[in-house]
C-alpha cells in the first residue's frame, strides 16, 4: 500500500514560498543596518528573535534553523560594532537568541513529524475507504453514475456510510446505507453490510430477499459484538436497495428506514416516498415477507439522487438544515458528475466546511 514516502525527508515536507522567505531575511537585514547606525544606548537586536519564529510558521526545521543561525550571526555583528562581543549585554542577547532559535527549530521538527504521521494516517484511511466503499463506475449499462463521499471525521476520511452497485439480470442493483454513528466503530458494520449485499446480489436474490439477508447480517453481527461493545445494542443501519431496469422505465426499491431518493424531471423534484418503509437493519431478525417492493417510473432524461441523512441534516451557522430539494431543483444541469460536484461544494459551503455526520450523494441518469 503506497503511503507518501516522499514526506520522510525533513526539509521537504513544507515547500516555502520564496516571497515568504524574504520576510525574515528582510527583517534581519533591516535590524542589522538600523541597529548598527543608531546610538549604542538603543538596542534593536532583540527583534531578531522574530525571524526564526516567522520562518517556523511556513517552513520546515532546516530552513528555520538556518534563519535562526543567520539571526544569531547578525546579533554577533551588531555586538562587534557596538563595543565588542565580550560585553555582558551582548553576550546575554546572543545566548538568548541562540537558545530561542534552537527551541523554535525543535518545535518545528516535532510539528512536522506529527504532520507527516497524520498525513500517512489519512493516506491509509483513504485507501481503506476505497477498498471498503469502492468507487462506483461512471457507466453501468445505460446508466451514468456519479458519487461523492464526505466523511465527518476529516482527519480519518473514513466513516459508516456505504454504497455499492452491481450488474444483475437486466438491471443495475444498488445499495446506499448509513450505519448509526461515525468513525471506526461504524466501519465494521458497514463492511459487514457491503459483504452481505455483494454476496446476495451475485446470488440473484429478490429485493426482499436481499433486504432480509442484510437485516439478518446486521442483527447477528450486532449480537456478536454485544459482549465486547456496550453500545452495540443500539447499533442499526438505514438502507435503500433498488433495481434500475435496463429495458423498462422504472425502478424497484425497498426502503429500510432510509431518506427517500429524489427524482428530478423537467426541473421539478419529486421525493420517492415508500408507502410502507421497513424497519432499519439490525433491529430484528427479519424475513423476506417483512419487506415490500415499491415501483417508480424512471425515464431517460430523469435524474435520480440517492443520499444519506448527513446531507439533509447538515446545518449552517444559524442551525438551518441543508435544503437539498431546493438546491437540486435550482441546478441548471442534469449531468450527474457536474451535479454531484456542485452539490458537494454547496453542501460544504452551507455547513461551513464541517459536517456533523458522514454524507454520501449518488446521481444517476439513464441514456435515451
Amino acid at each position: 500500500m503506497h503511503v507518501r514516502h516522499g514526506l520522510s525527508r525533513l526539509g521537504q515536507y513544507r515547500q516555502p514560498n520564496s516571497g515568504l522567505i524574504a520576510i525574515p531575511l528582510a527583517l534581519i537585514s533591516a535590524v542589522t543596518v538600523i541597529d548598527s547606525s543608531i546610538p549604542t544606548t538603543v538596542h534593536l537586536g532583540p527583534f531578531l528573535v522574530a525571524a526564526p519564529a516567522i520562518t517556523a510558521s511556513f517552513a520546515g526545521p532546516t530552513l528555520t534553523g538556518a534563519i535562526g543561525a543567520l539571526a544569531v550571526a547578525a546579533q554577533a555583528l551588531i555586538g562587534q560594532l557596538h563595543g565588542g562581543l565580550t560585553t555582558a549585554n551582548h553576550l546575554a542577547q546572543i545566548a538568548a537568541l541562540f537558545v530561542i532559535s534552537v527551541l523554535v527549530t525543535i518545535f518545528c521538527y516535532v510539528r512536522n513529524r506529527r504532520e507527516r504521521k497524520l498525513e500517512e494516517v489519512r493516506a491509509v484511511a483513504a485507501m481503506a475507504q476505497r477498498v471498503l466503499v469502492r468507487p462506483l463506475p461512471r457507466r453501468m449499462g445505460p446508466l451514468q453514475i456519479a458519487s461523492t463521499y464526505i466523511a465527518a471525521e476529516a482527519e480519518a476520511q473514513i466513516g459508516g456510510d456505504l454504497y455499492a452497485a452491481l450488474p444483475s439480470s437486466g438491471a443495475t442493483r444498488l445499495i446506499i446505507g448509513d450505519v448509526r454513528g461515525k468513525g471506526l466503530p461504524a466501519v465494521d458494520e458497514a463492511a459487514s453490510l457491503l459483504g452481505a449485499f455483494r454476496g446476495a446480489a451475485y446470488r440473484e436474490l429478490s429485493l426482499p430477499g436481499i433486504a432480509a439477508h442484510l437485516g439478518s447480517s446486521a442483527y447477528w453481527n450486532k449480537a456478536h459484538l454485544a459482549d465486547g461493545d456496550p453500545n452495540a445494542e443500539e447499533s442499526f443501519a438505514t438502507a435503500l436497495v433498488l433495481d434500475i431496469h435496463d429495458g423498462g422505465p422504472f425502478i424497484k426499491m425497498v426502503n429500510c428506514g432510509h431518506p427517500p431518493p429524489l427524482l428530478l424531471r423537467d426541473g421539478k423534484v419529486r421525493s420517492l416516498e415508500a408507502d410502507e418503509p421497513a424497519l432499519p437493519l439490525g433491529l430484528t431478525a427479519p424475513s423476506a415477507s417483512d419487506y415490500k417492493v415499491e415501483t417508480f417510473t424512471f425515464e431517460p432524461g430523469d435524474l435520480l439522487l440517492l443520499y444519506t441523512d448527513g446531507v439533509i441534516e447538515a446545518r449552517d451557522y444559524s442551525g438551518t438544515f441543508y435544503p437539498l430539494s431546493e438546491r437540486l431543483a435550482s441546478c441548471n444541469t442534469t449531468d450527474p458528475h457536474s451535479l454531484v460536484r456542485h452539490l458537494h461544494h454547496d453542501l460544504l459551503r452551507h455547513a461551513g466546511g464541517n459536517l456533523g455526520d458522514d454524507a454520501v450523494m449518488i446521481a444517476i441518469t439513464k441514456s435515451r
